[in-house]
């Protein structure tokens, strides 16, 4: 039996590889792919690293402790990728979250990559356009359901204008109501397991976006067809950017909705608690 003689000084002993600061899954932390991808472009400069496969990203996080990965659908298969090319990086990326025992609780919609949608999204002011990124939605919302994501996330990041001479912002937010609409019954009409989150920002890539911040985001959701499916994905520098308090801008959303918490720090983000009502 040891004695109080036998214990060694704290700062002899040995420290443990696996502390309170070391990730582990049941953290829930989970990162885009389009964060650890991210091969360091910027407007003024080429890429500085080169791009990692989805496939290797998921290994490396699992070896690390996250959680999940969450993704666009254009992060995982190339806008011009042909079917064939579809099922072949989708079941490669399916093998792998299975390998490595990691989720996609979080997938989204790349609606800003393409040139077409240089003049917004859902609130083109053509309605091609309008109906194309309806379209592209839905496939990808196909995509997330299958890796098993039951969120999905509406950033507008085109949904603007840099002068008001460009855009009715009253009949650009009508076709934003529609196109959740929309996709909301189509959501209804799968049987999906799937809530939407939106997320808000006050401006870039555009010079204004429209409802750029959290109670922009909660005053629409009441106007919608189906509040009760939608929720917010609240971003920390997005409120920074406004110059609100993240923290204020939480606790007002803890009034009226549920939804995920977005980290965008040194690009990387986590799955939050659920805010509930």
């Amino acid at each position: 039996m040891s004695t109080s003689h036998d214990a060694k000084p704290y700062h002899e002993k040995p420290m443990t590889t696996q502390d309170v600061y070391t990730p582990r899954s049941e953290h829930h932390f989970t990162f885009g792919l389009w964060t650890v991808g991210n091969a360091g472009r910027d407007p003024f400069g080429d890429p500085v690293r080169a791009t990692l496969a989805p496939t290797r990203i998921v290994e490396k996080l699992a070896e690390l402790g996250a959680y999940g990965v969450n993704l666009h659908d254009n992060d995982l298969v190339p806008r011009d990728a042909s079917p064939s090319e579809w099922t072949r990086i989708v079941a490669d990326f399916k093998r792998a979250l299975d390998d490595h025992g990691m989720r996609v609780p979080m997938a989204t919609t790349n609606l800003f990559g393409d040139p077409v949608f240089r003049d917004g999204a859902f609130t083109s002011n053509d309605a091609t356009v309008r109906r194309y990124a309806l379209q592209k939605t839905m496939r990808a919302i196909d995509l997330g359901v299958e890796l098993g994501a039951e969120t999905y996330v509406f950033w507008g990041g085109r949904e603007g204008a840099e002068t008001n001479a460009a855009k009715d912002p009253q009949e650009a937010v009508k076709w934003f109501r529609d196109a959740i609409n929309f996709l909301c019954e189509y959501v209804r009409a799968q049987r999906y397991n799937l809530r939407f989150a939106l997320e808000p920002k006050p401006n870039e890539p555009r010079g204004d976006i429209y409802l750029p911040t959290i109670g922009h985001m909660l005053a629409f959701i009441y106007t919608l067809d189906h509040p009760e499916m939608v929720g917010l994905n609240p971003e920390v520098a997005h409120d920074q950017m406004a110059g609100l308090d993240f923290a204020h801008r939480r606790r007002t959303g803890r009034l009226g909705f549920r939804g995920r918490k977005h980290a965008h720090v040194s690009h990387s983000q986590a799955e939050g608690r659920t805010l509930q009502r």
